[in-house]
């Protein structure tokens, strides 16, 4: 298996302990993360090879958070340094009916600063196999566009399998490109679709449905926009309250659709970072298994991801395979 490649940036969360608000506490405690670095370190998790190229702060922050990476055998030689600050924020977890809220201090961080001449693509690349992207590199700033389309572009004139996480964030498009069309050139440039109706419905500009039967006739008409797209993945996620959610997933290929059973995680830990868990998995599982099986191989590392605290999936793949076989007790391992 070939490295799997991640772009994005690195943030701080700063929260405070359990789930109290700021205002309760002098506490806090932080994490490292960042939606495609998660991706990367959750793949790492399962003994694949992955790099991820970012630029982070040039102090002992930014070397905190290096080590960070490092030290679960990401390969970080293509992240660079500046003297911008590292991105944070600020999280309260929710409970119950209490949703969890966040606040993002990120507008001139050492990523958004980012610009072409910063990334090597070509000695980048070298050892990749498959480019892993997210809508939100792309809202950050048009250095970070530029670049992240340079790579996607080589990634695949070398023929490498890229994924697309085209997750919309209204509020963070704030430096004058239209994010549809940035969208939409990102996605020609892809072959795994990792989104459901609402990603969909925003790069058509459609309005189809929750319903299976529209998803598959999206994914039909998302397959004929975008040649190059090859299967559509996409994470169900049931919200009873904060701390109880169900999730499934479901596919098209161009050829079947599958669906996989609900998993209950009835006692939530932590839900940041649960839909690059599904990612990682997918991504892993696709490398390995047929597309179902790789399928509920991610859906089940997702709803592990809820029982972590912090940004990463923590879940090795015997641990996940033990969801898949239904061994969700929580009993004791001696």
């Amino acid at each position: 298996m070939g490295q799997v490649i991640t772009f994005g940036e690195v943030l701080m969360r700063i929260s405070p302990w359990g789930n109290k608000k700021f205002i309760q506490s002098n506490v806090v405690e932080f994490f490292f993360g960042g939606t495609e670095l998660n991706v990367g370190i959750s793949i790492a998790n399962f003994g694949g090879k992955v790099k991820h190229i970012s630029a982070v702060s040039d102090d002992f922050i930014g070397e905190a958070a290096i080590s960070y990476i490092s030290k679960f055998g990401v390969d970080t030689s293509s992240i660079v340094r500046s003297k911008r600050p590292l991105g944070v924020y600020f999280l309260e977890v929710g409970a119950v009916m209490r949703p969890s809220t966040i606040s993002y201090n990120r507008s001139h961080s050492s990523f958004s600063e980012i610009k072409p001449v910063m990334v090597n693509w070509d000695k980048a690349l070298v050892d990749g196999n498959w480019l892993h992207w997210t809508g939100i590199t792309p809202a950050i700033s048009q250095g970070a566009f530029d670049i992240l389309k340079e790579g996607l572009t080589l990634a695949r004139q070398q023929g490498m399998t890229v994924s697309a996480d085209p997750t919309y964030r209204r509020g963070l498009w704030k430096y004058g490109k239209d994010p549809k069309e940035a969208l939409i050139e990102l996605l020609h440039l892809s072959t795994v679709f990792i989104g459901g109706i609402n990603e969909i419905n925003e790069v058509l500009g459609t309005d189809y449905s929750y319903s299976n039967d529209d998803f598959i006739t999206a994914s039909k008409e998302l397959m004929k926009a975008f040649p190059s797209i090859e299967k559509v993945f996409d994470k169900i996620r049931t919200s009873l309250n904060s701390s109880w959610h169900k999730i499934r997933a479901r596919m098209w290929n161009g050829e079947e659709f599958k669906e996989t059973e609900d998993l209950d995680i009835t006692h939530i830990v932590d839900r940041i970072g649960t839909g690059d868990a599904f990612a990682a998995g997918l991504i892993y599982g696709l490398q390995r298994f047929d597309d179902c099986k790789a399928m509920e191989f991610a859906s089940a590392a997702c709803a592990l991801k809820h029982t972590y605290e912090g940004d990463v999936n923590l879940a090795t793949v015997d641990e996940v395979t033990a969801i898949l076989e239904g061994n969700t007790s929580g009993r004791l391992n001696r």
